[in-house]
């Protein structure tokens, strides 16, 4: 992909849809970010990075969504919210028209994966002997 000097304005916009997808973002608001009046933006992110300034935000959310299906127990709904959508209904939608199944289906098919508390991995994580000199006094004392 070949980037013209005019894309870093694109680039500055898309940038936001990924630190800020949970904010309603609309296509005027990434337009002035770009510098750009709303129709030429829409075209020159489309021609750039293949998908509309909505795809591309709604793709961001629903990327993060399957995230927090997979790793919490909020329901659907919280995490529609999360994510920044206002609508369970058009967030199942979207997410059955992407991923196949519904959200609920998707959790049930990607449990989430046992992890080690982090206080037990940093107690197997210490090291064995130290070399700090105050443990060597208590040593010899």
């Amino acid at each position: 992909m070949v980037f013209l000097p005019s894309t870093r304005h694109l680039l500055r916009a898309k940038d936001l849809v990924d630190a800020r997808y949970r904010d309603p973002l609309d296509v005027p608001t990434l337009a002035r970010v770009a510098h750009l009046s709303p129709a030429h933006f829409s075209r020159e992110f489309r021609g750039t990075f293949g998908e509309t300034p909505h795809q591309y935000l709604l793709t961001r959310r629903l990327e993060r969504a399957t995230a927090l299906l997979r790793n919490t127990d909020h329901s659907v709904a919280e995490i529609c919210f999360a994510v920044g959508l206002t609508s369970v209904g058009s967030f199942t939608t979207s997410f059955r028209r992407v991923y196949g199944i519904s959200p609920t289906k998707y959790r049930a098919a990607h449990p989430p994966v046992e992890r080690v508390p982090t206080c037990v991995l940093q107690a197997y994580a210490r090291p064995h002997s130290s070399s700090f000199r105050e443990d060597r006094r208590v040593a010899r004392g």
